[in-house]
């Protein structure tokens, strides 16, 4: 199991799915992943999806 040290208090923390540290719960700095991408989506991903849809209704209600 890999060690990873923490970027705040340089605690060694051995967890792999750790995103916060055990000592001083600040976080690890690691990225999500895939799948907690999908479960915790970023708030610019959904604004823009936001857009995209709205520009996409737009643009069929003028066609018609």
């Amino acid at each position: 199991m890999p060690e990873y040290i923490c970027p705040h208090c340089r605690k060694p923390i051995y967890d792999d799915d750790a995103l916060l540290c055990l000592y001083c719960g600040e976080s690890l700095n690691r990225p999500a992943g895939f799948m907690g991408n999908l479960k915790y989506p970023r708030p610019k991903i959904i604004i823009i999806i936001l857009v995209v849809v709205l520009l996409a209704a737009f643009i069929i209600l003028m066609s018609r």
